[in-house]
């Protein structure tokens, strides 16, 4: 077995001594009191930038697999690369969990939830592996690497820090004392015993058992510029001690795979079990090929789309939900469950190929869900959303809230037959723009039959019931030798400046006598 670092230096190394032993470690995180079966996960995003449809995707498949199973569900802050951190990103993402309800369970007792808060843990575990001589500090600077990489390339040899390359990793006490005392500030590498011509096996609960080349890379444990763990490191130590039970992750992870496995394997921990998700994809309009959502080139990859354009947040997690589960849709429509938390989602059906987000079918999912909603609830989101997102035109529309809420609620009273053209709150409000005059546009390539409209004026009585009102249309096309349909639409288009609209009779009685009196002089003039 290989030497260990004495303590002194490894203290040195580190920059202070270790704050807890591994023993007290366990013990300041025990495992968790949950049933069994219980899945604890967790959302680990960094804070680089805006958050990602694909991070929702996979946030929702954790928060779902801990509800349904009694577990924990938590949000973990990956802010240990800090070249990358993006200022207000962690607050972007902290209201976008909020936003679409995906609430977590970030207890106190396995926190703190920010890996920059969580130094000391880190730098106690290297210090265990340096002790145990599992791990080395590297005085390896950016020059020194890359000529290493250019010999390697030029010899064919894969690039990195492993084996003969590792130029550090037997350095005696005093060697590195030296180098400690000329003020070289080393990195703290992994001494990888892997050879990639043997293979280790990885479990994913998808995919099933993964057979890959043993890493043999020495990587990066604790970074030499800031003593701040790396991603392989970070992951090692937390999903350990929070006792995270399953990892919900891209596809794009595979590759650290085995890395991951071996890692778990050295400190002799269980490792938790890992679902790599497919990606999330689209057809690319120009080439007509399938590809991954690009955060360059598609607004639609920006959660904040959704939230801007009025998506109702629901409808998004029902449509990312139906790909992860895809019995759900089925389960849906023969009202077996309301929502996708009623179904069951189970981790071995989430599919494997790439999903395709699919536009066309997000606008089903909404028109479905507004279309359960009570008229009180609908005015109520589109207001909240104007007054956030909204132009000035949208402000107009909400000012007067029993004149939205009558507009809204036209063609909703017949729960077998309630309309289903609202998609988002932006389109709806440009749907129902009409009924306000400072956004009715009249249709002035209409031929109008202006007989009809004198004859309507001349008979129209606010206080008609339906059947009285369509009467009198009915006796006005009689008298005039016209359609019913053509005296109908002729008043139609005078109100409301289109061809297609809702019933007709709800419309003049949402717009009130003034109203209607006023549309239909303006177009006899």
């Amino acid at each position: 077995m290989r030497q260990g670092l004495p303590a002194d230096l490894i203290e040195r190394i580190l920059g202070a001594a270790p704050k807890y032993t591994m023993e007290q470690l366990e013990k300041k995180f025990p495992p968790r009191n949950l049933k069994e079966g219980a899945c604890v996960t967790r959302f680990a995003p960094s804070p680089t930038g805006f958050m990602h449809l694909g991070g929702l995707y996979g946030a929702l498949i954790d928060c779902k697999l801990a509800r349904q199973t009694g577990g924990v569900f938590m949000l973990r802050i990956e802010d240990t690369d800090t070249k990358r951190e993006v200022e207000s990103a962690v607050d972007v993402i902290v209201s976008s969990m909020h936003r679409f309800g995906l609430a977590y369970d970030n207890d106190e007792t396995y926190g703190p939830y920010h890996q920059s808060q969580r130094r000391d843990i880190y730098h106690s575990v290297a210090a265990d592996l340096m002790a145990r001589g599992m791990a080395y500090p590297c005085f390896l600077t950016a020059d020194d690497m890359e000529k290493i990489r250019e010999n390697q390339k030029a010899a064919g040899f894969a690039t990195g820090i492993y084996g003969e390359f590792a130029r550090d990793r037997d350095l005696t006490a005093d060697e590195i004392a030296a180098r400690l005392d000329a003020g070289v500030c080393p990195s703290v590498r992994l001494y990888s015993e892997g050879n990639p011509e043997r293979r280790i096996f990885c479990k994913d609960v998808v995919r099933g058992s993964i057979g890959f080349p043993e890493n043999n890379e020495d990587i990066v444990l604790i970074k030499s510029n800031d003593k701040l763990p790396t991603y392989h490191f970070a992951h090692l130590v937390d999903d350990h001690f929070m006792r995270t039970t399953h990892v919900v992750r891209g596809e794009e992870w595979l590759p650290s795979f085995p890395l991951h496995t071996a890692l778990f394997r050295m400190m002799g921990w269980a490792a938790p079990m890992y679902i790599h998700t497919s990606t999330i994809d689209k057809i690319d309009a120009e080439t007509g090929k399938q590809r991954k959502l690009s955060k360059r080139k598609d607004p639609e990859a920006n959660v904040e789309y959704f939230l801007r354009d009025g998506w109702p947040v629901e409808a998004v997690l029902e449509y990312l939900g139906n790909i992860a589960a895809s019995g759900y849709e089925e389960a849906k429509t023969k009202g077996t469950v309301k929502s996708i938390w009623d179904y069951e989602m189970r981790p071995k059906k989430i599919p494997m190929s790439g999903a395709l987000f699919d536009m066309k079918k997000l606008e089903w999912w909404a028109k479905e869900f507004i279309a359960t909603m009570p008229v009180s609830d609908l005015a109520a989101r589109i207001t909240e959303w104007a007054t956030e997102y909204g132009d000035k035109n949208h402000k107009k529309q909400i000012a007067n809230s029993e004149y939205l809420a009558a507009v809204l609620g036209i063609e909703r009273d017949n729960p077998k037959r309630i309309r289903k053209d609202f998609i988002t709150w932006r389109q709806t409000l440009d749907t129902v723009g009409f009924f306000w005059d400072e956004l009715f546009v009249p249709n002035m390539e209409f031929e109008y039959n202006r007989d009809v409209l004198r004859e309507f004026l001349r008979v129209y009585d606010p206080a008609d019931d339906k059947d009285a009102w369509w009467a009198k249309m009915v006796a006005i096309a009689e008298n005039l030798g016209i359609k019913n349909g053509d005296a109908a639409m002729t008043l139609r288009v005078a109100l409301a400046g289109r061809t297609n609209t809702p019933d007709l009779y709800s419309i003049i009685k949402v717009m009130g006598p003034v109203r209607v009196r006023a549309r239909i002089g303006e177009i006899l003039k």
